[in-house]
């Protein structure tokens, strides 16, 4: 098979010819390997690559699941899998090696999805930008070269977007799949809080924040991975929600009546919206309406968004040092002043100052912030905002300088609209609806009640369709 051909096609695209045995899994596997090498000067979207062992693997693959056989690559977010080293894009944790897959990866290869890399991460995955120390400097937004491709599952939106895979594991604590989906022009869906398994090693991740998922050209692919990877698992501490009708034959089936859609034009605070994000959230909105959608102006909710903001960033540093301690004990040794970039240092310190009164009262307003999510829902079926506030960052804007605490705030005042709807647990996306005269990517955010991600799916299925997507394949 040619590259060419390969990046035309989506996921379940790709699928459909291995069933009809036009193409081989070895074949596919090539194909991406040939582009993840062409590429890889670019972007430096990839680590611990396994392009032999895994081209051998495909060779000898039995077809199965609804992908087949097709090219995937898991983050390097510490998801445990037997064949795939992880760093978590830090000197500390390198090459962290496992002897039992994570229940997401067993489904993840169930569902037909061969993993032959790792994406590149911020360090801990703390970062809406993907410039780790560790992985030689900044993966690169396949758009602008000089601009982030967001974080912290930026390797894996990159590389999406490039047409290396059509689908690529992602997670999600403050926003980590829709910023890099915004920045890099694909769609990224942050599911239901306990939808998608995280164990067997973990129960929750910051403090019921984070999710994982996938990152996609198309909504049919992310559909169908969702069909595959979601369900409960024995033990979890979360219940995701139960559907009766699968995602992809949801989407395929589509909206039944128009939607009730509010829309949400400002930041939280003092915050200021770039004119290119509002344009956004305007084409997206007038092509809702154009599709018969109620469109419903709403004042975004007052409330203290610096104190979540401080929130976040307090069970972030509980978890840095929660981490890092661990690695300590593992490894036999003390701290060192190379383990850890700055921010990530000072949150360490910051961490253990963090008591258990304080960490109890931000979970606390993360509860209160999905109570006020709920009242926010009220009279509408979904909300819509802008994605970022600005165009994607230029790299070293985001860097993991200063303070901890400081570099958060930097972090809420960039990404505010994405944070808030991990708190709450619901269902979201960015959408790729917009580009600017330069052709830079600028997303749009659609929000569901709880439990509504087909109507998340469906929604955006309707949108994409029109055909305003632009397309995202290679390196423009």
């Amino acid at each position: 098979m040619q590259n060419q051909e390969y990046v035309k096609l989506d996921g379940l695209g790709l699928a459909a010819l291995l069933r009809a045995g036009e193409v081989t899994p070895k074949e596919l596997m090539e194909c991406a390997i040939r582009l993840a090498r062409e590429l890889a000067p670019t972007l430096n979207a990839l680590s611990y690559e396994q392009y032999e062992a895994s081209l051998a693997l495909a060779r000898e693959w039995s077809q199965r699941g609804t992908f087949r056989g097709i090219p995937f690559l898991l983050k390097d977010s510490g998801l445990a899998s037997t064949r795939l080293a992880s760093s978590l894009g830090s000197a500390l944790f390198n090459d962290m090696r496992y002897t039992h897959n994570a229940t997401l990866v067993d489904r993840f290869e169930t569902a037909g999805f061969i993993p032959f890399a790792r994406t590149t991460v911020p360090e801990l995955c703390m970062a809406p930008t993907t410039e780790a120390l560790r992985n030689g400097g900044a993966t690169r937004n396949p758009w602008d070269p000089g601009r982030s491709a967001g974080g912290s599952s930026g390797g894996a939106a990159a590389a999406v977007a490039a047409g290396i895979v059509p689908v690529a594991h992602g997670s999600d604590g403050g926003g980590s799949i829709r910023i890099p989906a915004s920045c890099c022009g694909i769609f990224g869906l942050k599911a239901s809080r306990g939808l998608v398994p995280m164990g067997p090693f973990r129960g929750e991740g910051w403090g019921g924040l984070a999710v994982d998922g996938v990152l996609s050209r198309t909504v049919r692919d992310t559909a169908a991975a969702m069909d595959a990877i979601a369900g409960a698992e024995a033990g979890a501490p979360y219940v995701g929600p139960v559907f009766e009708t699968k995602f992809l034959a949801s989407v395929e089936e589509g909206l039944t009546r128009p939607l009730r859609i509010g829309l949400w034009r400002k930041p939280f605070g003092d915050l200021a919206l770039a004119p290119e994000c509002l344009a956004g959230l305007e084409v997206t909105a007038k092509l809702c309406a154009s599709l018969g959608h109620d469109i419903v102006e709403m004042e975004t909710p007052s409330f203290d968004y610096d104190g979540f903001v401080d929130a976040h960033a307090e069970v972030l540093a509980a978890n840095i040092v929660l981490s890092v301690d661990a690695r300590l004990k593992l490894l036999g040794r003390s701290l060192r002043e190379e383990d850890l970039e700055p921010a990530i240092r000072d949150g360490y310190e910051m961490g253990k100052s963090v008591s258990a009164s304080v960490y109890a009262a931000a979970i606390n307003r993360f509860h209160a912030i999905g109570r006020l999510m709920d009242a926010c829902m009220h009279g509408v079926d979904v909300l819509m905002t802008p994605g970022l506030v600005q165009l994607p960052a230029r790299l070293g804007e985001l860097a993991m300088t200063g303070s901890f605490s400081g570099f958060r705030r930097r972090v809420g005042r960039y990404s505010t609209f994405f944070a808030l709807i991990n708190a709450s647990g619901q269902p979201a996306a960015s959408l790729p609806t917009y580009w600017t005269a330069d052709r830079l990517p600028v997303g749009t955010q659609i929000i569901a009640r709880l439990g509504r991600d087909d109507l998340i799916l469906q929604l955006a299925a309707q949108i994409e369709a029109t055909g305003t997507w632009q397309p995202t394949l290679g390196i423009p």
